[in-house]
């Protein structure tokens, strides 16, 4: 059995190494499972990808098509394009999306024009907002897909209700937690540590990416006002992106507390959450790995498609009013955070269960 893995941004980079080391290790033993990575290239610098490559252990992709940059619909076409090209010269029997990314979705478009079978790793999740482009990259995916595996009994509620037969769904947990679980022992401390003076529990972590969260000057300056007076003193370490960088330069806003660093490899960040007295963020991925370290979580989105960080987890969903960050803070420092605890089935092993499966399937 030849199959497919793709990979195209940073969140998919944590989600396919652990089931490239499961398939190797099965194929280690005698069975007959083989697999190319393609690096669609949608994120291309060093710190997106090359960075996360080395940290995780990924092998050198097969093939990267270099479809990066330009509008959501030219990017969707540039990966469509060159990933028929790589079906084309090497015949897959299967196809391994991970995630939510427009990668995902134009390789599982892809692979179906042509007749090959998809399998979607994080399947079923949904935040019920079309304002997302991921959100729609969920939907169209998973009303394409062959085999859906689940991180958890929401998604497959979501995907039952949709009307996909429970044989097709494989309820496996999170390969995201695989990573995060062997990766913790070897976590780095960043370059920057001593010369802040952090200290363990001692300051908070911020990442935000969202145009509702960042290209709003009114909203932006709200929240880092919130910060600059809510966090004790405390400071916020906030790894940011050029394109925020330049928005806090255009807007004119003047930062204390808040201290703006380079984005930073896999081993180095995590280092820095784990040690954190808090998380504020609008990613979905970072909920997650807040929960399985237990470290509270401020999610600044109006909806959630990982809602067991919230009612298992340590994750809070506060929309993106500043007031409810204020409260937020107020808790956290007041020590009324909720502990939180771990979902099924995020024990490292998810990996293992896919390929377990895969080899049922295809009787392997």
């Amino acid at each position: 059995m030849l199959l497919h893995i793709i990979a195209g941004a940073r969140p998919n980079f944590m989600k396919i190494a652990p089931i490239i080391e499961a398939i190797e290790t099965k194929k280690a033993q005698g069975m007959k499972i083989d697999y190319r990575l393609i690096h669609t290239g949608q994120h291309y610098d060093k710190k997106m990808s090359g960075d996360f490559f080395e940290q995780l252990g990924i092998p050198e992709p097969h093939a990267n098509l270099e479809a990066g940059g330009g509008t959501q619909a030219e990017q969707t076409a540039a990966i469509m394009v060159r990933f028929e090209k790589e079906l084309m010269t090497h015949p897959s029997d299967l196809v391994l999306v991970v995630g939510d990314v427009t990668s995902t979705m134009a390789c599982a478009i892809t692979a179906q024009k042509m007749g090959i079978k998809v399998a979607h790793v994080e399947a079923g999740i949904r935040s019920g907002d079309w304002g997302m482009p991921e959100e729609i990259n969920r939907l169209v995916t998973d009303s394409i897909t062959n085999y859906f595996f689940t991180t958890s009994d929401v998604a497959n509620d979501n995907l039952l209700k949709s009307g996909i037969e429970k044989e097709r769904i494989f309820f496996v947990g999170n390969t995201m937690i695989d990573t995060l679980l062997k990766q913790e022992p070897k976590f780095i401390q960043p370059p920057f540590w001593n010369e802040l003076h952090l200290k363990e529990k001692q300051y908070l972590v911020m990442t935000l990416h969202r145009p509702s969260n960042v290209d709003n000057p009114e909203q932006l300056k709200q929240l880092l006002n919130v910060l600059e007076k809510g966090t004790k003193q405390l400071p916020v370490i906030f790894p940011v992106h050029p394109r925020t960088r330049n928005n806090l330069e255009k807007f004119g806003i003047k930062l204390n507390h808040v201290k703006m660093v380079d984005p930073m490899g896999y081993l180095e960040f995590n280092y820095l959450v784990k040690q954190a007295k808090g998380v504020i963020t609008d990613s979905g991925g970072i909920t997650e790995e807040t929960t399985v370290m237990g470290i509270p979580c401020m999610t600044l989105r109006n909806s959630t498609e990982r809602p067991e960080t919230c009612t298992i987890g340590t994750n809070e969903l506060l929309g993106s009013d500043p007031a409810a960050l204020e409260k937020a803070l107020q808790n956290l420092f007041e020590g009324k955070w909720k502990k939180g605890s771990i979902p099924p089935l995020w024990d490292g092993k998810a990996a293992q269960r896919i390929v377990k499966e895969l080899s049922t399937i295809y009787s392997l």
